[in-house]
C-alpha cells in the first residue's frame, strides 16, 4: 500500500506539503503507492527546471489522465502532447498575448461589476425583509459566494473567450452551468475513481455502473454540442463581416486558420472548463483568506477605493494601466495563488529512460508536480511559507518573486512550454473580480471558529462551499 491510504484520506497535495518541509532531500522524494508503484516528487528548482523546461517533452501527461480529463476538457492544448501540442500552442499564442489580454480589461471589469451589483441587490432584498432596524440601515446577509463566483466566471469566459454571454449569473439552471456543476462538484465517488484511474485503465472504470460515469458521459456530450454551436455561430458571423472581428479568444483563434472545427471544439471545451473553474476556485480561497484576515481586507479596500472608479461609474473605462496602479491588490492575488493553488497536484510520466538531477529514471515512472507542496516549501519561501502574507510581494525587487529564491518556487501556472497559456487572462479577471467585491463589501465568516475542510475534485474548494456574511459599504 505504501502511502496510498494517506493520499486517499487527505486533500490532494497535502501529504506532499508535509514531506517537502520535513523530509531531508536533494530535490527528489521517492514514495510508493498501491501495488508498490514508485513515484517521484520533485522538490527543488533545478529538478523542476529539468522536468518542465529542459526535458519537458520527455515527461508527458499519463494516458489515464488524458483519457479522464479529456472527456470534459477535450484534447486541446492542455492535454495534447508532442508535435500536436507545439502546433496548437503556436496557433493559440496570439489570442493569449498580453497585448490582446489588455483589450479585455473593460469586459472583465464590467462583468465583475455586474456580479457585484446583483449580489448587492440580493443582500439589500434580504435586509429589507429582516425585522431588525440595524439590518435595514447597514444591509448584510449570508451569501453562498462560491456558487456566485462560478456563475459569474462562466459568463466572463463566455463573453471574453467566445463572445457569448451564458447568463449563468441570472439563471443558475442554465444548461451549461448545471452541466459543469455535475462535473466539478467535489464528491467522494469522483475522487476515488480518479485515484483508481492511476492503476486501472479508464476504459474499464467507465464501465462501472455508478452515477459519476453517467454524469460525465452526459456532460461531455452536452459541452461538446455547446462548443460546436458557438464555433458555427462565430464562423457565420465572421463570414458576414470584413476586417477584424470581435476581441474574444475564439475570434482570434478562428482568424489564425490553424484549426479544424473538431479541433476548435476541443480547444473551446478546454477554455470553458479550465477558464472558469480554476479562477472561481482561486476567488473562493481569496474571499476566505480575506475574511480570516480582516486587517488585510481593510487595507486592500482602502487601496481599491482610492485608485479605482466605482462599479457604478460607467464614464471611466477600465484598463490594464489603471489596474496596475494597485500593488497591494496584486500582492494579495499573488499570495492567494501561491498558498491556494486551484490545481494542487499534477502528474507526468517518463516517456523514455531518462534522468532527473543525475538520477536514472526508467520509462513509465510517475513524476509528481505538486504546487501545494512547492508553493509552501520553507526552503524556497522561508519559515513563514505556510502563512498568508501578501507583504512578501511588496518589498523592493520582490513584486514578481515574493522573495522566493527561484521563479520555479511558484508552480501554480507551471513553467516552460507546458505552462498555462491562459495565465495573463486568469490573473486579469481574478484581479477585477476581487477588486469589485472587496471595494463594495465587508466580508466575514458566519462562524469564524468553524473548521474549514477541503473537498478535492479537479480543483479544490472549501467543503460545502463558502457562505459569507456580506455587508454593503456605502461610498463606492
Amino acid at each position: 500500500m505504501g502511502q496510498f491510504g494517506r493520499i486517499l484520506r487527505e486533500p490532494s497535495g497535502y501529504p506532499m506539503q508535509e514531506w517537502i518541509n520535513t523530509i531531508p532531500n536533494d530535490g527528489l522524494i521517492r514514495y510508493r503507492v498501491l501495488f508498490n508503484t514508485e513515484r517521484l516528487l520533485i522538490t527543488n528548482a533545478k529538478g523542476l527546471g529539468e522536468v518542465l523546461v529542459a526535458k519537458n517533452y520527455e515527461f508527458i501527461k499519463p494516458l489515464q489522465l488524458r483519457q479522464g480529463l479529456g472527456r470534459v476538457l477535450g484534447v486541446g492544448v492542455l492535454l495534447a502532447e508532442g508535435e500536436e501540442h507545439k502546433v496548437q500552442r503556436k496557433h493559440l499564442m496570439p489570442a493569449f498575448a498580453y497585448r490582446h489580454i489588455k483589450d479585455l480589461y473593460p469586459t472583465f471589469w464590467s462583468m465583475a461589476g455586474e456580479m457585484t451589483k446583483v449580489i448587492t441587490n440580493v443582500v439589500r432584498s434580504e435586509a429589507e425583509a429582516a425585522s431588525e432596524p440595524e439590518q435595514k440601515s447597514s444591509p448584510s446577509a449570508i451569501v453562498p459566494m462560491s456558487g456566485w463566483l462560478s456563475r459569474a466566471l462562466l459568463d466572463i469566459i463566455g463573453v471574453a473567450g467566445m463572445g457569448q454571454n451564458f447568463n449563468a449569473l441570472y439563471d443558475p439552471n442554465t444548461e451549461l452551468y448545471a452541466t459543469y456543476r455535475k462535473v466539478f462538484e467535489p464528491s467522494r465517488q469522483a475522487y476515488v475513481i480518479g485515484i483508481f484511474a492511476i492503476f486501472i485503465p479508464m476504459r474499464l472504470l467507465r464501465l462501472l455502473p455508478v452515477k459519476r460515469n453517467d454524469d460525465m458521459a452526459s456532460a461531455a456530450a452536452s459541452i461538446r454540442a455547446v462548443s460546436r454551436k458557438l464555433i458555427q455561430a462565430k464562423q457565420q458571423k465572421m463570414s458576414q463581416k470584413e476586417g477584424r472581428m470581435d476581441k474574444d479568444i475564439l475570434s482570434v483563434a478562428l482568424e489564425s486558420g490553424g484549426f479544424s472545427e473538431d479541433n476548435l471544439v476541443d480547444q473551446l471545451m478546454t477554455f470553458l472548463a479550465a477558464g472558469h473553474e480554476t479562477t472561481a476556485s482561486a476567488s473562493t480561497w481569496a474571499l476566505l483568506a480575506l475574511s480570516q484576515h480582516p486587517e488585510i481586507q481593510t487595507r486592500l479596500r482602502e487601496e481599491i477605493r482610492a485608485n479605482l472608479p466605482s462599479i457604478e461609474d460607467d464614464s471611466t473605462p477600465m484598463s490594464a494601466e489603471i489596474m496596475d496602479r494597485l500593488p497591494y491588490l496584486h500582492a494579495v492575488c499573488n499570495e492567494v495563488l501561491r498558498l491556494y493553488s486551484p490545481v494542487p497536484l499534477t502528474r507526468r510520466e517518463a516517456a523514455k529512460d531518462t534522468s532527473i538531477l543525475g538520477q536514472f529514471v526508467p520509462k513509465g515512472t510517475d513524476i509528481i508536480l505538486a504546487p501545494t507542496a512547492v508553493n509552501t516549501s520553507k526552503e524556497l519561501w522561508g519559515e513563514d511559507a505556510l502563512e498568508f502574507n501578501p507583504d512578501r510581494w511588496m518589498a523592493a525587487g520582490k513584486t514578481n518573486s515574493g522573495g522566493a529564491s527561484s521563479n520555479y518556487a511558484l508552480l501554480t501556472f507551471l513553467h516552460g512550454p507546458r505552462s498555462c497559456i491562459g495565465q495573463a487572462f486568469a490573473k486579469a479577471e481574478f484581479a477585477c473580480i476581487l477588486a469589485a467585491l472587496v471595494g463594495r463589501f465587508e466580508m466575514e465568516l458566519p462562524d469564524p471558529k468553524a473548521k474549514i475542510e477541503i473537498e478535492t475534485g479537479i480543483t479544490q474548494r472549501p467543503k460545502g462551499g463558502l457562505p459569507l456574511r456580506m455587508k454593503v459599504l456605502d461610498g463606492w
